[in-house]
């Protein structure tokens, strides 16, 4: 296993970013990892604790309905979405994220893909109860942050809820950061722009040493 390094790790994605490359340096995270889904320096190795309580609050509703995680990385949440019953689609646009899932959970009734946000299945559009998205916004520059944005929401069918997690930065603030952190306008594009009416919206700082501050935002078209 190569041991992390942040700067070499934030020039590689800055470089990639200037050849207008937005997704293809990230099969080279997982592919450091060896097939170890610990060795994955951005996963938590759980569910967010944010999506269970969500879930928990909202079992009732997860029967018959379908969901959808962007940028699944090693399954986690996709894991825990198929727990509370949903019947789950997560992709990611590494090949070997998808590999790593498969191999972490053999028995699992997720359905794992190797997609791109940009480029997904037709059939996809409009066609999902739950969309979780975690974090994949931010790792993009410009405007391929509004152009995901809009391909997220269009994966909602009526009356479906997206829930947004991601770190969060004050407008303004630290601009040329890699990843570039969600400022409250940004995030509240949901509302403004793809017209999704918010139904919560929570401003945290996480639990790390020192903490980072976060949003967890649950919309509904």
């Amino acid at each position: 296993m190569i041991e992390f390094d942040a700067v070499k790790y934030k020039q590689m994605v800055k470089e990639h970013h200037e050849n207008d490359e937005p997704f293809s340096w990230c099969d080279s995270i997982y592919t450091d990892a060896k097939g170890d889904y610990k060795a994955v320096f951005w996963s938590d190795l759980q569910a967010s604790p944010y999506l269970v309580k969500w879930l928990e609050e909202n079992k009732q509703d997860a029967k018959n309905k379908k969901a959808i995680v962007i940028g699944c990385g090693v399954g986690d949440d996709a894991e825990a979405l198929s727990d509370y019953g949903y019947e789950v689609i997560a992709f990611d646009i590494s090949n070997e994220a998808i590999r790593l899932c498969k191999n972490r959970y053999p028995n699992t009734k997720v359905n794992y893909l190797v997609a791109n946000l940009f480029d997904y299945k037709e059939s996809w559009l409009e066609n999902f109860d739950l969309v979780y998205e975690c974090n994949t916004i931010q790792i993009l520059p410009g405007e391929y942050r509004n152009k995901a944005r809009k391909a997220i929401s269009n994966l909602l069918c009526k009356n479906a809820h997206i829930l947004v997690s991601c770190r969060s930065r004050k407008k303004n603030e630290k601009q040329d950061e890699i990843p570039l952190p969600l400022d409250f306008e940004e995030i509240n594009n949901f509302v403004t722009k793809d017209a999704l009416t918010e139904i919560s919206f929570k401003a945290y700082d996480d639990s790390q040493i020192p903490s980072v501050p976060h949003f967890f935002a649950v919309y509904k078209k």
